[in-house]
């Protein structure tokens, strides 16, 4: 197979494994509400599917909410509290009655405000109620994400309707737990609805369990989530972030260059721009400026790279130089030092979306700046816009303070997306390939 055969190949191969921006669930201009329960406000997988959008996309303007509420289901128990137990037992044209009340209720509070036109749903871990299948509750679920799904699409937003992830105790045999047979039966169900209703189906759960089961065979002990059986940590998250953003139509390029380290010519791009190209006794020089920054990986969500093929799927970063005669090479990025590669490995092509340097750290920063937004936005809605005094504490003085701090606040979180806004845009840096010492 000669050399240009193998570069022509490298890249349609890129081109095929890499989505279209077009066939991504976000758009550019869209309000992004993310709906769901704890697993929702704990506010790491929807940070990571965020700070994903944001860098990969530095141009399109995009806000994101997150409306998650712990304890919360499908019908709203927690911002409309309906009987349940009168729910359940409901016939048919009474339980539609009683999700209707509570799926207007609670949307016309907390995401319609918003005026959302994407909004993803992760409900169902406290919908199954941690039982065995009871086929009440399962109606009911059902029937609440049809309409969660009618009233948001009625207003003008395309829904995901996300299954939960499993949930993770310490047994060997994860599929055979109870619970997870129940979500499982859960999940079929809401593809179905989504499939009636126009939305987008998105299966965490079956993912998840994958992996899960692929450990635990390897390592009874293994715990891929690294939090409890119900909340994962940022592993965890970043996994389901990962299955998500999949389902979605993410796409995988961040950009790729490939460079003849002989003859000093840029062979091809993709979502860069190359530029003065060097090559001299035996080191490549070139300054390079990127479209997109790779996917920011929270340092504590690292050992999940070991799990699922995060770069591979979602933050293609890569880089060959062909025909480097010395073994290997030492990378440096504005002087920052990247890595050591082989010359084969070089030639093969490598991937620098976790390499050391100025890149990583400025995705790295615009994920921050994304748990700081979105922390104030949270103590926003939650500990102002809701907060409640008792009635004889109440008056015109009390919704004059709090629409003042309200306003406050919005302006705080104004501020921080625009610092988030200019922190996203890729810059031009410097790399330089030196034979390492030996």
């Amino acid at each position: 197979m000669n050399i240009l055969f193998r570069r022509t190949l490298f890249f349609l191969l890129l081109a095929a494994s890499t989505a279209n921006a077009a066939d991504f669930f976000f758009h550019d201009g869209d309000r992004v509400v993310f709906l769901g329960d704890s697993i929702t406000e704990q506010r790491l997988y929807t940070t990571y599917i965020e700070a994903y959008a944001l860098t990969r996309f530095p141009e399109w303007k995009l806000t994101f909410r997150n409306a998650g509420w712990s304890g919360d289901t499908s019908w709203l128990r927690n911002r409309f509290h309906t009987d349940e137990a009168r729910l359940f037992a409901a016939n048919d044209a009474d339980q539609q009655q009683m999700i209707e009340t509570a799926v207007t209720s609670g949307l016309g509070r907390d995401v319609l405000p918003l005026q959302p036109t994407a909004v993803t749903i992760d409900f169902g871990m406290n919908d199954h109620l941690y039982q065995a299948f009871r086929p009440d509750v399962f109606h009911a679920y059902v029937r609440s994400e049809t309409q969660l799904t009618k009233v948001l699409k009625e207003h003008g937003a395309r829904v995901a309707l996300l299954t939960p992830q499993p949930i993770e105790d310490h047994r060997p045999d994860p599929d055979h737990d109870m619970r997870n047979q129940t979500l499982q039966k859960f999940a079929d169900g809401l593809d179905g609805v989504a499939t009636n209703n126009g939305a987008l189906f998105v299966d965490q759960f079956g993912p998840y369990m994958a992996v899960m089961l692929r450990e635990r065979a390897a390592n009874s002990n293994a715990f891929i989530g690294a939090g409890d059986a119900i909340h994962p940590g940022p592993a965890g998250h970043t996994i389901m972030a990962w299955a998500i953003l999949k389902a979605l139509g993410a796409p995988s390029l961040v950009s790729s260059a490939t460079i003849d380290g002989v003859h000093g010519k840029v062979v091809t791009t993709a979502g860069c721009k190359v530029s003065s190209l060097k090559v001299d006794a035996g080191a490549v020089s070139f300054d390079r400026l990127d479209q997109a920054l790779p996917m920011p990986i929270a340092r504590k969500a690292e050992p999940a790279l070991h799990l699922v093929p995060i770069l591979d799927d979602l933050s293609r970063y890569e880089l060959q130089v062909t025909g480097l005669p010395a073994a290997s090479y030492e990378l440096t990025i504005d002087g920052v030092v990247a890595g050591t590669f082989t010359a084969e490995q070089l030639a093969k092509g490598c991937s620098l979306a976790m390499a050391p340097g100025p890149i990583t750290e400025q995705a790295q920063h615009v994920l921050q700046l994304v748990f700081d937004k979105n922390n104030a936005y949270f103590n926003r809605w939650r500990t102002v816009q809701l907060f409640q005094l008792p009635d004889w504490a109440n008056g015109p003085e009390v919704d004059a303070k709090r629409n003042a701090e309200i306003a406050r606040r919005d302006r705080q979180i104004a501020d921080l997306e625009a610092g988030i806004d200019a922190a996203r845009q890729p810059k031009p840096h410097h790399f330089e390939l030196k034979p390492a010492a030996k």
